[in-house]
């Protein structure tokens, strides 16, 4: 009974990273950069907005965010760049900017941290979020 639970959890949790790392929603492929350390202040710069959500393989909200950050990059194509960071991978930067509880969606502007969103909020919170502090309709 335990290994067959093990097996549909290793089996889900795969499914999942696999659906976050090739997410498509109506055909249209997810925009959602992966984001590491030396790539990370180039994303920053580059893209006049910016949401980067920092989370890892193991944590479960972050999984139910993941299709959520595909959705709004579809949405904000253009606008807004998303892109996330896996925090056990890139450690030294979540230590960087102190991210201590995960999933941590921070917003930067033109280059400058504007905002963070720490934990699984719904899509509409989030998006209320991008559109007030990017200025967007």
């Amino acid at each position: 009974m335990d290994d067959d639970l093990v097996r549909l959890r290793e089996k889900r949790m795969q499914e999942m990273t696999e659906k976050m790392q090739h997410g498509k929603k109506g055909g249209v492929k997810s925009s959602v950069e992966h984001i590491d350390e030396m790539h990370f202040q180039q994303f920053v710069t580059t893209n006049p907005f910016a949401v980067i959500d920092f989370w890892a393989e193991w944590c479960g909200p972050c999984q139910r965010i993941a299709p959520i950050m595909e959705e709004l990059s579809i949405e904000f194509s253009g606008r807004v760049a998303f892109g996330k960071c896996n925090t056990d991978d890139n450690r030294r930067l979540a230590m960087q900017f102190n991210i201590d509880a995960i999933p941590a969606m921070m917003l930067y502007s033109r280059g400058q941290l504007v905002d963070r969103i720490i934990g699984a909020y719904p899509k509409e919170a989030i998006r209320e979020k991008i559109v007030r502090k990017f200025g967007l309709d």
